[in-house]
């Protein structure tokens, strides 16, 4: 299945196939909602236990982050506003830090019994109007999802990412050094070492990275559903 950095590299094959060498200016490249979404479940949601979902609706300069968790009998669908403060993405560094920027809403839950739908409701409570302080992030930590430093949530990918020997190989070609949100999209802005990149698809496919990027079309991907 294409993911996000499969169609960044596709997308600038496109435009620079005729080019060569490192390209020093930085550039911008547009990447759908879906396939940040698919990147979340690929890399995320299917590594973390106690996510059954992980994804977002993109606006300008910011996101709506929706998880769902099950964690001892509770099914919680949760969501959170969120601003994008660093997205790296290297050989070296797969790194996504965000800012919260809006208090964690319980959209959907269902409990075991009385005793924990009290405990969640005092505790959000007790965090957001007494601390005021949002537990999202204390909370993501704990399960090993994110870290917390400078108040910010660093979303380390490297744990998953570092795994595959061929992600890491096309890292090494394409550096993203930034992004920014925009409706429904969000633009990568980074340079390609394209004479690595155009090698690399002259070469037989590797398993569990790129698809042909000639044949593949974006529509064929099955969004993931968007909360309203």
């Amino acid at each position: 299945m294409p993911t996000l950095l499969s169609n960044i590299a596709k997308r600038i094959r496109q435009v620079y196939q005729k080019a060569e060498g490192f390209i020093e200016e930085e550039r911008e490249f547009p990447v759908s909602q879906v396939f940040l979404n698919a990147t979340f479940k690929r890399y995320v949601t299917d590594n973390v236990k106690i996510l059954e979902d992980l994804h977002a609706d993109l606006h300008d300069d910011w996101l709506r982050l929706y998880a769902t968790i099950n964690v001892k009998g509770m099914h919680l669908v949760l969501s959170v506003d969120l601003r994008l403060v660093q997205m790296e993405l290297n050989k070296d560094m797969q790194l996504i830090v965000f800012e919260q920027i809006s208090d964690t809403q319980v959209i959907e839950a269902s409990y075991p019994n009385i005793g924990y739908k009290m405990g969640v409701t005092c505790a959000l409570f007790f965090y957001q109007k007494i601390l005021k302080k949002d537990p999202l992030g204390m909370i993501l930590e704990k399960f090993n999802v994110i870290k917390v430093q400078d108040d910010l949530l660093h979303l380390d990918l490297n744990r998953w990412l570092g795994k595959s020997r061929s992600i890491i190989d096309t890292l090494a070609k394409v550096h993203v050094n930034h992004a920014e949100l925009r409706e429904t999209e969000l633009v990568i802005l980074g340079n390609v070492n394209l004479a690595a990149l155009l090698s690399k698809f002259r070469e037989n496919r590797v398993e569990d990275w790129d698809d042909d990027a000639d044949d593949y079309i974006e529509a064929e991907v099955t969004p993931i559903q968007q909360k309203k």
